[in-house]
């Protein structure tokens, strides 16, 4: 088992083309069910990941994300969402996928082989010390993933990856592997699914927790998100309201002059 790529492996289900859509569906809703407790078994290597990333970014480090294809997408994806949540800049979480911004819609051949493509993109960045990078590849032997972190713990910069198979080559290359080993997909070598699934449930760790233990959530409430629309205005005048006992009308204006929930309430709870 420790050589087998268990993200290539056949399918436990067969002829799938002759099935009914109830059987396919719940065909890939039993295998679905194999991935949270895959996840929970990563929990101590995701927790030391985060616990040392918080420290680096409190002296003013990011964390980065490089990966290839669906692997690449996801870490592009929580990335951008980290911004408008939290209220954090966009260079705080970055996301690298192969083949550029032009690859998060469609493949781009090749790129994902080229094992200096990945050091030479964080370089880019003037990545130091005090930056964290994540490395993520379900077969963990992507040569642009395995490239970047490998240089990047050369350089004495803290390494971790998501991947999910044992004892890969890029577990090998990195600080702190987290493997989600979920096992063979519904559709033989379809990563998409199951493996895709579990980076996408820590890839959500690591960022809430790391944003939570940097003060960007207060209770339980995003205090901190961007008011991009007029859902999140609605909810950022509830929050005051609740908070501070205001009317929704005066709520609502202070969250506007202000422009974040937890600036209000810094400004008015003790008042």
């Amino acid at each position: 088992m420790t050589n087998q790529s268990i993200t290539e492996s056949e399918s436990l289900y067969k002829d799938l083309d002759q099935m009914s859509v109830r059987q396919l569906l719940e065909g890939i809703h039993e295998e679905d069910k194999k991935v949270l407790p895959a996840v929970y078994q990563t929990i101590p290597q995701i927790e030391e990941l985060v616990t040392k990333t918080v420290e680096r970014i409190k002296k003013g480090g990011r964390l980065f994300y490089v990966g290839a294809g669906t692997s690449g997408r996801l870490g592009i994806l929580d990335a951008s969402e980290i911004p408008p949540t939290y209220g954090v800049g966009y260079d705080v979480v970055i996301g690298l996928i192969a083949g550029g911004d032009q690859a998060i819609r469609k493949a781009v051949e090749a790129a994902e082989d080229n094992m200096d493509l990945g050091w030479q993109e964080l370089q880019a960045f003037n990545i130091n010390e005090h930056d964290t990078v994540v490395g993520i590849a379900a077969s963990g032997r992507t040569p642009y993933v395995i490239g970047a972190v490998s240089t990047a713990r050369a350089h004495g910069i803290l390494t971790g990856c998501i991947t999910n198979n044992p004892n890969s080559e890029l577990a090998r290359n990195v600080d702190i592997p987290i493997e989600a080993i979920v096992g063979p997909e519904f559709v033989s070598g379809s990563t998409r699914m199951k493996s895709g699934t579990s980076q996408k449930l820590i890839l959500n760790m690591i960022t809430t927790t790391l944003m939570i233990k940097l003060g960007r959530v207060k209770g339980n409430r995003m205090v901190n998100m961007q008011l991009t629309n007029q859902k999140l205005v609605q909810r950022g005048t509830r929050m005051i309201m609740e908070e501070l006992g205001f009317d929704e009308e005066k709520s609502r204006r202070l969250l506007l002059v202000h422009g974040s929930v937890n600036a209000v309430l810094e400004n008015y709870k003790n008042k």
